[in-house]
């Protein structure tokens, strides 16, 4: 089979195509022939090496990249019952020291990272569910608020803050929305009551629209401090990239998300595509040995989705 590693970091360049044995499913894994990978920021940062940097992975002949797939299952390991050949699913390869993950033709994951896909969605779609998906989720998780208390999302028509606004409202908070001036009907689509320009100071935008202060904040858009200012002493802020997290002013408790595979948490998001109330979004697609390609227009911002690569 073909997939696209890291033999060397650096620029999209370095993302080679390779012929590898098709993988066997182990005890309580599943394989999945891929049908669709999302392209994620993560993915530049495995590609250029940043990862290894700052020690949250170490250095290897040949480095998979890739966490989102979405695909058909094609066998199962000893052990796995909630799977079967055939079945339509999407899943997630969280683990950084790996040979081989996402941008590849097939994949073996663990059966407790797989759930079966929305059949309302394109694998396409399905496949920008997992990461931003989960970490939208888990995000909230750790914000901790309740029912119509306020929440701050910037990046919020991004991957991660899309979502995150999407599940916020279906919670029963009330969304303060931080984008680009041309996505406040996108956002406000998504859920958001409130919208701040991106550009604007945040801390004085938000405060003006909620006084005092929101309770929480998830910081799609890595802003720090000027998020920070935003939330009310003693509120939560939950940072998605890791060493982006300001110190705890104010008493405010400030975490990292660090996304975890979680099946059934995947299956609720599924769940919520299949109804409609959660809604991916795709920017393009491009074929598997186009993914030096993909980083390029990644990296070039703008867009508004996921790019995917499709085998």
């Amino acid at each position: 089979m073909r997939a696209v590693v890291v033999r060397s970091f650096g620029g999209p360049e370095t993302l080679e195509i390779i012929d590898v044995p098709v993988p066997q499913a182990g005890p309580g894994r599943v394989r999945i022939r891929v049908e669709a990978a999302g392209v994620n920021p993560v993915d530049l940062a495995t590609r250029a090496g940043a990862l290894v940097q700052f020690g949250l992975m170490t250095a290897r002949e040949v480095q998979g990249i890739g966490w989102d797939v979405a695909g058909v299952v094609e066998e199962t390991g000893p052990g796995v019952d909630a799977f079967a050949p055939g079945d339509r699913v999407i899943g997630i390869s969280d683990r950084l020291d790996v040979s081989l993950a996402g941008y590849a033709e097939q994949i073996v994951l663990d059966a407790d990272a797989v759930a079966p896909a929305p059949s309302s969605a394109t694998p396409a779609e399905a496949a920008t569910i997992p990461l931003n998906g989960l970490t939208a989720a888990q995000a909230l998780d750790l914000a901790d608020l309740r029912e119509g208390q306020t929440l701050l999302v910037t990046g919020a028509a991004g991957g991660v803050g899309g979502y995150a606004v999407e599940l916020a409202a279906a919670r029963g908070l009330r969304v303060v929305a931080v984008a680009g001036p041309q996505d406040e009907e996108l956002v406000r689509k998504l859920g958001a009551e409130f919208f701040v320009p991106r550009g604007a100071e945040p801390a004085e935008a938000v405060r003006a629209l909620v006084p005092g202060g929101v309770d929480g904040a998830i910081d799609a858009a890595v802003l720090g401090l000027p998020t920070l200012a935003a939330v009310r002493g003693g509120g939560s802020f939950v940072a998605v990239i890791g060493g982006a997290a300001p110190l705890p002013l104010r008493g405010i408790r400030v975490v990292n998300v660090w996304v975890r595979a979680d099946g059934t948490r995947l299956a609720e998001l599924s769940r919520l595509v299949e109804e409609g109330r959660l809604t991916p979004r795709v920017a393009a697609t491009l074929p598997l040995a186009e993914a030096a390609a993909a980083h390029e227009r990644l990296a070039a911002g703008g867009l508004r989705g996921r790019l995917v690569l499709q085998p």
